[in-house]
């Protein structure tokens, strides 16, 4: 009993008319902040000299990627608070769907980048100059940027070609795996293990990457003979730290397990997180725990 579905109902947040305006208010605002600050982020770094380094230049892709991945998401689910048939046609789901995950992915890649960026400058201070210079950033960020396009193109295709029956009610707020999966009359065996072992790959070699990156640095810092010395340095790496936490701790959860039946409820709170809320707080972290930055920004709102 298959037939061609040409759109998907997204059943999103609570039916209740006051939750809804609510939900639409809180969300509104802090998308409209989370955009404020990351270009604010991105306009600081571009306008003062003294943060072109390759650590600001990764901070300033991370807040450009964070525009993007949240704008994938938030504007589709506003305008579904507030409509009365919440739709997104076929096509505009898998261009969702496809756009999230390789923003997602170029996330982990970019957050590993300037782990290994914190790496040297901790550990290899004296061949820092040397080893991170204009071409090897480049090449690290737009590697981030590629890998990550590439990474979106199988899954997506994969939940593509699966059958969708008559029922297309999608109990999510956006065109998540997990839901679409649910939905799918055919048989996602496959599917599941494809998606599953390519999340493995990603978040986890990225994550064991940092986590290697943070156990050298960690060496490096215990050997600082000084209290104020390892604290200055350890105050180089924490805003990254925060960020990696938070947003590996919530996707590795989602994604990296052999079975998409999590229940809905959860899986919309978790989701909220890494697509609402962490691209809102990462520019907060960066900035309010960054000494460089904060007096970069002084200087611009002085001068102006």
């Amino acid at each position: 009993n298959v037939t061609a579905v040409l759109e998907f109902r997204l059943l999103g947040f609570s039916s209740n008319p006051h939750s809804k305006i609510l939900l639409f208010t809180v969300f509104l605002v802090i998308y409209i902040l989370t955009i404020l600050e990351n270009i604010i982020t991105i306009s600081v770094v571009t306008l003062e000299p003294q943060l072109h380094s390759p650590m600001y230049k990764f901070l300033k892709n991370l807040s450009f990627l964070e525009v993007c991945y949240t704008t994938t998401i938030v504007p589709k689910m506003l305008a579904n608070l507030l409509a009365e048939r919440k739709s997104i046609s076929f096509s505009g789901c898998m261009a969702q769907l496809y756009y999230f995950i390789s923003l997602g992915a170029t996330e982990c890649y970019l957050l590993a980048a300037m782990a290994y960026d914190r790496y040297l400058a901790v550990c290899e201070p004296l061949h820092y100059i040397v080893a991170m210079t204009a071409e090897s950033y480049t090449r690290l960020a737009v590697g981030s940027w590629v890998t990550g396009v590439f990474t979106g193109f199988l899954p997506c295709l994969m939940v593509s070609r699966l059958h969708f029956c008559s029922y297309n009610l999608i109990d999510h707020f956006f065109c998540d795996i997990s839901p679409l999966l649910k939905l799918s009359c055919s048989d996602t065996t496959v599917t599941e293990a494809v998606i599953f072992i390519l999340s493995l790959l990603v978040l986890s070699s990225c994550f064991l990457l940092i986590l290697f990156s943070y156990l050298l640095i960690s060496l490096s810092i215990l050997k600082i003979p000084s209290a104020s010395g390892k604290r200055m340095t350890f105050s180089t790496c924490s805003s990254h730290l925060m960020v990696v936490t938070i947003y590996y701790g919530t996707m590795i959860s989602m994604y990296v397990r052999p079975t998409y039946h999590l229940s809905s409820e959860l899986n919309k709170a978790v989701s909220v997180l890494y697509t609402v809320v962490t691209p809102f707080l990462n520019p907060v972290i960066y900035s309010l725990r960054n000494k460089g930055f904060k007096e970069a920004l002084e200087k611009i709102v002085i001068r102006h």
